[in-house]
């Protein structure tokens, strides 16, 4: 019997192959009344958790069945002690992909009178503020990551060609750093923020 593929791939949704886990962070802008610009919002990740120390939005895995906008969301009030009519959503821009999970992230603004009266949660030793401007002016310098394969008695690299010196094309990588402040301001925070302020520039929104 022929099947009919049609039907069967007509409701189905695409997702990255090997996925088990998805993200959400938000980019929160804040406007800064008394300079009259947008600034970016970051957090330094406390020494109980996870990558501590490390500079990043707030953010993390979903749960249940809510959509990625709603766990940027959720993460956000959780860890700035925020309110849901504090956080207003402009959209998504683009994701990251990796071996097993993806990286979405939002932008969007946070409704505050001053973003230092703000009390983070255990997850978050301290905030700070860079101008969106500088930002968009200094852009990050990108370092090349070569990694190493080691050869091991279970992979079988005799059934590909040239073996362990086959050019595994995820073995190189381009990861940014900004400069633009004292916090060091790298990898997926930088990449988010970096496509953001392309995006800022592509579409001329600060022009208007």
């Amino acid at each position: 019997m022929q099947k009919d593929f049609s039907q069967l791939l007509k409701n189905y949704e695409p997702k990255p192959l090997g996925e088990t886990h998805s993200y959400a962070v938000l980019l929160p802008l804040v406007w800064d009344e008394l300079h009259q610009e947008w600034q970016v919002l970051y957090q330094v990740r406390s020494e109980m958790i996870s990558q501590p120390g490390e500079v990043s939005f707030p953010g993390g895995s979903s749960e249940g069945n809510e959509s990625l906008q709603e766990t940027a969301i959720r993460e956000t009030m959780e860890e700035l002690n925020v309110r849901s009519e504090q956080i207003r959503v402009f959209g998504e821009i683009d994701y990251l992909v990796y071996s097993y999970r993806t990286i979405h992230c939002f932008i969007g603004q946070l409704l505050l009178d001053d973003w230092r009266k703000l009390k983070p949660n255990e997850e978050v030793a301290r905030l700070f503020a860079v101008p969106l401007n500088a930002l968009l002016q200094q852009p990050p310098k990108y370092y090349r990551l070569s990694t190493k394969v080691l050869t091991t008695n279970d992979f079988p690299f005799e059934r590909i060609r040239n073996g362990a010196d086959y050019k595994f094309s995820h073995h190189d990588r381009k990861i940014p750093f900004y400069d633009v402040t004292n916090e060091n301001i790298w990898g997926m925070t930088a990449q988010f923020t970096h496509r953001f302020t392309d995006i800022v520039k592509e579409l001329g929104l600060l022009d208007r």
